[in-house]
């Protein structure tokens, strides 16, 4: 062997100890790594092909899109050393969640210590004597248990003042109910208690029978808008009979007649109770006597069922219900309640049984049923609150006749052609400013800071709601989409599904796409549902193949809904915003999102509203009268049920309606605040002769930092976009 072939042989050995030190290394280091990752189920395929870096990356955003920011902290203040863009952009990502959290954590802090000061001094005036000041002690201390931790609720609860305090309140209730006065005795006393005391059902259900005896009242009452005899019109028994014998064969499950024959008779027993006090107004009065008879026979009737505990047919209940109207002639010796009254009440405790959403429409009401369904009706275009005796002009839609009239949103609505509007109630308010298309109606408002009123006449038009909106209005009152530019993130928010809802989505979204989109917020927060068919159809535009939903009635074949893959829009990052008010078909379109089986979006926000049910309309009960009845339940692609928050909660507290992805639970405080600034962005106000005030916008930054749901929205979604490719703008 030559010297150089001697030589390379040696410089070849030489080389392994070095290598061998190199591999240890990065063995150790890879060893490192791999404590810092936790396996998952799509890392064992893909290590040798991913780098370290991408793999940190889809490590750390895996555990944010899980709402689990502390544990995504830990990882990348562990690599302060690892030299990754995406690392680092998901750092400031996370900084900015905890500054949020942070700030968060200090309002509610300094709102329990607030409330808690209220308290002391409410303390020094002694033991309330009065219901006002047992009104502001019980609302001072409704508001510190929001704020409060465990700890401090148990302290607030089980103090001694307080407790007195509850002690008056029920004794004050008490004589408010002997008065006939029962939405006072909710409002002032057993509706806070039953907030107070959140796992009692003795004070919820008190609290609830209360509110039944005040809408039995406020059925009972005239109003400005509307009479008692108006609102019995047209009312017949068939109409009940008729609804009775749909559902005993459409319903979608058997109908327990048991249970709708005791709550039926106990609603006519509530009414039998209202009617007879002596402190209540009302032209339908029946002498104490005949009261009591009339109650004995209805406690008669019930005994009558608990001694057989059989079950009951349909005929049998309607047998019930012929008698009780029988026995209102008989027993009260002619001088009964209107037939009409004892149907709609009967009626109504009846249907309670089945669900909340199966509901009568009676012939009065069925015109503002149809306006709420089809989300278009007659008037001026504005949407007001009632604030103590002031109706308050919220926004402004645009192009519709109050836009272009000069009214403003802080408006304050002082009369309805000529007529003092303080007193009304709010439905009262709008009916007056509602009427035919193209008739005349004229507003007397005081505009907001100044003491003069004056007369605006306008001329009622249809006014169709969007249901489509973005994050702000713009100066010409089209909405803003994109929430950030440098990102190109868009935003939109479906208010409720109407039949224009999915065009009008489709249009915006490919529109936004036109432009580049990144990334999307998907606004369904406060959405109560609407038509079946728009959250269905939405889904659809986001998911390219597989079942969407299965809608399972409870006779024949169920119904399954799949996804088509020419609707489909690109597959860019998507997060869902859904909240307590997130409700039924708004559910379905989270829920179908978020499934595993599609893993289309993550979902921020609280739990959603847990109704899980499909409603149908029928029309022919006779004399207009209308049923919303309950005629399915539905199923997300993994056969899961979204749970039913008035029934599965009963079973398990924890696991009814949408569940978050990343739980983000908004206080009153911060409703509040998030609710005045997206009305302020929402109004649009034209410009009358250049000299109209210029309309507070808030810009996207105090948007943003006054909605925590949307900014952690944002964080997540920019988290995916970096687990995606992108690399962003951290602005």
């Amino acid at each position: 062997m030559s010297d150089s072939d001697h030589c390379k042989h040696y410089r070849s050995f030489a080389f392994w100890p070095i290598l061998i030190v190199f591999l240890a290394v990065l063995c150790e280091y890879t060893s490192a790594v791999a404590k810092i990752i936790p396996p998952r189920q799509s890392d064992t395929y893909i290590t040798g092909e991913m780098s370290a870096s991408a793999l940190l990356v889809d490590s750390v955003c895996a555990k944010i899109l899980r709402g689990d920011f502390t544990s995504a902290q830990e990882i990348v203040h562990k690599l302060t050393t690892f030299d990754s863009t995406g690392l680092k952009q998901l750092g400031a990502i996370i900084d900015k969640y905890m500054a949020i959290e942070a700030h968060r954590k200090m309002s509610q802090n300094d709102a329990y210590r607030e409330q808690t000061e209220e308290l002391e001094k409410l303390r020094q005036n002694g033991f309330p004597k009065d219901i006002n000041d047992v009104d502001k002690v019980l609302t001072v201390v409704s508001k510190a248990l929001e704020y409060s931790n465990k700890e401090q609720e148990q302290a607030l609860l089980s103090d001694f003042f307080i407790r007195q305090t509850v002690r008056q309140a029920k004794r004050i209730a008490a004589e408010f109910e002997s008065k006939g006065r029962w939405l006072e005795a909710y409002q002032k006393c057993y509706g806070k208690l039953a907030q107070m005391y959140k796992g009692d059902d003795k004070y919820s259900d008190y609290a609830e029978q209360l509110l039944d005896k005040a809408d039995i009242v406020a059925f009972l009452q005239d109003n400005p808008c509307q009479t008692c005899q108006e609102r019995y019109e047209g009312i017949d028994k068939q109409m009940f009979i008729n609804a009775v014998d749909f559902l005993d064969s459409s319903y979608v499950s058997l109908i327990d007649y048991r249970s709708m024959t005791i709550k039926g008779i106990n609603r006519c027993k509530l009414l039998a109770e209202v009617i007879s006090n002596p402190y209540l107004e009302t032209r339908n009065k029946i002498r104490d006597t005949r009261s009591q008879a009339y109650m004995a026979v209805l406690t008669g009737m019930l005994d009558e069922l608990n001694q057989s505990p059989a079950s009951i047919r349909k005929d049998k209940f309607l047998a019930v219900f012929e008698r009780i109207l029988a026995m209102n002639e008989s027993q009260l010796g002619g001088m009964g309640l209107p037939p009409a009254l004892l149907i709609v009440q009967f009626a109504k405790g009846a249907l309670s049984s089945l669900d909340p959403y199966t509901v009568i429409y009676w012939p009065s009401q069925a015109q503002k049923f149809e306006k709420a369904l089809t989300n278009q009706f007659t008037g001026i275009g504005i949407r007001f609150s009632k604030e103590e005796e002031s109706s308050k002009v919220l926004s402004v839609l645009p192009d519709t006749p109050a836009y272009h009239s000069g009214i403003e949103a802080g408006d304050v609505i002082v009369a309805v052609d000529g007529v003092g509007m303080s007193r009304m109630p709010s439905d009262c308010v709008a009916q007056s400013i509602a009427g035919p298309e193209g008739t005349k109606v004229t507003l007397t408002i005081r505009r907001e800071g100044e003491d003069k009123t004056r007369d605006i006449t306008l001329h009622r038009s249809s006014i169709v709601v969007p249901s489509i909106r973005g994050w702000q209005r713009s100066e010409t009152g089209g909405w803003r989409y994109i929430i950030d530019a440098y990102n190109k993130i868009g935003y939109i928010r479906i208010s409720c599904f109407d039949s224009r809802t999915v065009d009008d989505f489709e249009r915006t979204l490919t529109e936004l796409e036109k432009h580049g989109l990144n990334g999307l917020i998907l606004d369904l927060r406060s959405n109560p549902g609407g038509l079946l068919n728009g959250a269905i159809e939405i889904a659809d535009m986001f998911i390219e193949e597989g079942l969407i939903a299965r809608i399972q009635p409870r006779c024949g074949m169920p119904t399954y809904v799949s996804a088509h893959w020419k609707k489909t829009h690109p597959d860019y990052p998507l997060v869902v915003l859904i909240d307590r008010f997130t409700a039924s078909s708004s559910e379905i379109l989270a829920g179908v999102l978020q499934e595993p089986k599609h893993n289309r979006a993550t979902i921020v926000g609280e739990r959603s509203y847990g109704k899980s049910s499909v409603q149908s309309i029928v029309s022919h009960l006779g004399g207009g009268a209308k049923l919303k009845y309950t005629t399915a339940y539905y199923y997300l692609p993994s056969g899961k049920k979204i749970k039913n928050r008035n029934t599965d909660k009963k079973i398990t507290s924890e696991d009814w309606g949408v569940l978050p992805d990343v739980n983000v639970k908004l206080r009153s405080n911060e409703l509040r605040k998030m609710a005045n600034v997206q009305r302020a962005n929402e109004s649009a106000v034209k410009d009358h002769h250049n000299n109209s005030p210029k309309v507070q916008r808030f810009s996207r930054r105090e948007t943003i930092d006054a909605d925590p749901q949307l900014a952690t929205g944002i964080l997540v979604l920019k988290s995916k976009m970096i687990e995606s490719g992108h690399r962003l703008a951290l602005n």
